[in-house]
C-alpha cells in the first residue's frame, strides 16, 4: 500500500472538506497549510516519506491562495536536492463559480509537480455532460487534468454538493492505486 499524504490550504472550509474527502478516498494522511501559510510540525518529513502528494487550494483570482503559494516557494528546498522526484502527484480545488479560473489552479499545481520532477495522475473519470446530467453527478465540473469542486460563495461547507465531495473521494482512491503501482 501506497504512503499518501494531502497538503492543502482552505480559507473557508470547503477545500478542506474536499481534502478530507480525497483523503478518505487514498486512506491519505493530511497536512493543513495554516492561515499563515506554514505546515504544522512534521510536516515536510510526513511529505518526503510519501509516495504521493495530493495537493490542494481553493482558487482565489485564477489561482492558488498565498497560502499554498508561500508552502510551495517553501519546497524549494527538497527541489533543490530532489528529494520528490518520481513521486506520484495530484490536485484538486474548489471556487465560487462553475468555472472560476479552477484550470489555472491545477495548471499551477500540476507546474509545481513537474518541477519536482514528479509523476501526475488526473481524475480517470468521464465528465457528466449529457442533457440527463444533474449537478450532483460525479465529475460535473467535468475535470480531467484534477479534481475541481463549486461552492457558492454564500453556501457553508457544510452545503457541499454530495458529488462533488464523492468525485473527490474517488479522485484520491485513484491516485493511491496508481501509487501502489509505482511502489517498489
Amino acid at each position: 500500500m501506497a504512503q499518501v499524504v494531502v497538503v492543502y490550504h482552505s480559507g473557508y472550509g470547503h477545500t478542506q472538506r474536499m481534502a478530507q474527502s480525497v483523503a478518505d478516498g487514498a486512506g491519505a494522511e493530511l497536512i493543513a497549510i495554516d492561515a499563515e501559510g506554514n505546515l504544522p510540525e512534521g510536516g515536510w518529513e510526513a511529505l518526503a516519506a510519501a509516495d504521493a502528494i495530493i495537493m490542494g487550494s481553493p482558487t482565489y483570482m485564477g489561482s492558488v491562495s498565498w497560502q499554498f503559494k508561500k508552502f510551495a516557494d517553501a519546497s524549494s528546498k527538497p527541489w533543490f536536492t530532489q528529494q520528490w522526484k518520481d513521486k506520484v502527484f495530484a490536485g484538486f480545488t474548489n471556487s465560487a463559480t462553475m468555472n472560476g479560473d479552477k484550470h489555472s489552479t491545477l495548471h499551477y499545481l500540476f507546474t509545481l509537480a513537474m518541477q519536482h520532477s514528479g509523476i501526475w495522475v488526473g481524475t480517470g473519470m468521464m465528465p457528466s455532460n449529457s442533457k440527463a446530467a444533474q449537478r450532483n453527478d460525479l465529475n460535473y465540473v467535468g475535470s480531467f487534468s484534477g479534481a475541481m469542486a463549486q461552492s457558492p460563495s454564500d453556501a457553508g461547507a457544510h452545503e457541499m454538493l454530495p458529488g462533488d465531495l464523492e468525485t473527490a473521494r474517488l479522485f484520491g482512491e485513484r491516485v493511491a492505486a496508481v501509487a501502489a503501482k509505482f511502489k517498489d
